[in-house]
């Protein structure tokens, strides 16, 4: 007797539940339903899957390198129904993830131009970071994702879709220091202990630490969760960040908040577009890409003409 989708499902729940109890709520049966399930599938195979212990399971190596395989089906399966509902550009269902120095200030401005398309889509964001997002989008839980650059995962492909440097952002009292280098100002002249950052994970803690050349223990760190957090802080004299140009729209608001440009070449990042090298794209991709690149665009022509820098 073949092996079925369902019982690929309940394996692959059992395998992460390590329990035929949690594996059955998960999966939504009986776990006498599930189990008779597991049987069936290791007398189909000819194998054993898994060690039944006392208080759970363990996967035996056949059964290691099932779940792989059967993930992968997983995925191709996701991608089939994803492609049944994109078969016409931008329509349908779509799974979108973002991470949260990009989500606030770019999706406003996305989602009012992708709701002026087309009020029928079904749109679910997921704000994570970017760990987070390229797995579950290799595990077909999301569709695309907006990160930065580089994404660095074998079998997802990355659409640029813009630039966005990064601004020194202060209270006015500590960036008075430079007034005179404004054309010269490079990230190495940060002092390493006014530097605040978001908390470990943020991808754009790292990016900052790496313009400014810093690998050594900061003095402080408060670990912030949000860059809105941090341009409070500094603002009010808690230290120095640096700040992307599609926030500044939002953030530049603060009161007390003086910011300056790096000379050139300025440092920042490249946002761009993820999408697993497997899904097929029917004109939807590219609806989407020209969408948030026109966001973005907006955002930072924005905080180039609008935006008052400190000299």
């Amino acid at each position: 007797m073949p092996i079925s989708l369902k019982q690929l499902n309940y394996f692959i729940a059992l395998a992460e539940a390590k329990s035929f109890g949690l594996a059955a709520a998960r999966v939504h049966v009986t776990q006498p339903a599930l189990s008779q399930q597991i049987k069936e599938l290791e007398t189909n195979l000819g194998v054993t899957l898994l060690e039944r212990l006392p208080r759970g399971v363990r996967l035996t190596r056949a059964g290691q390198d099932l779940v792989e395989r059967a993930r992968r089906v997983q995925t191709d399966v996701r991608d089939m129904e994803r492609a049944a509902r994109l078969r016409q550009g931008l329509s349908g269902r779509l799974k979108l993830g973002v991470i949260p120095t990009i989500a606030p200030y770019l999706l406003p401005r996305a989602l009012t131009r992708i709701r002026a398309r087309d009020l029928t889509l079904e749109l679910r964001v997921r704000e994570a970071q970017t760990s987070v997002l390229l797995s579950e989008l290799a595990d077909g839980q999301i569709d695309v994702a907006v990160v930065s650059m580089p994404v660095g995962q074998p079998g997802l492909v990355a659409q640029p879709l813009f630039d966005d440097a990064f601004v020194l952002a202060g209270n006015a009292h500590k960036l008075m220091r430079w007034h005179d280098q404004t054309d010269a100002l490079r990230p190495v002249q940060v002092p390493q202990d006014q530097l605040l950052l978001l908390d470990e994970g943020h991808c754009l803690a790292d990016q900052a630490l790496e313009v400014c050349g810093m690998t050594q223990q900061r003095k402080l760190d408060l670990g912030a969760s949000s860059l809105t957090t941090l341009t409070g802080l500094v603002a009010q004299g808690f230290g120095l960040t640096l700040l992307p140009e599609i926030s500044l729209r939002t953030e530049a608001t603060t009161p007390g908040l003086a910011l300056m440009r790096f000379g050139a070449p300025e440092p920042g990042r490249q946002i761009a577009l993820v999408r697993r090298a497997s899904s097929s794209d029917d004109g939807w991709v590219d609806d989407l890409a020209g969408i948030l690149k026109e966001a973005g665009h907006e955002l930072i022509t924005f905080a180039r003409t609008k935006i008052t820098i400190f000299t």
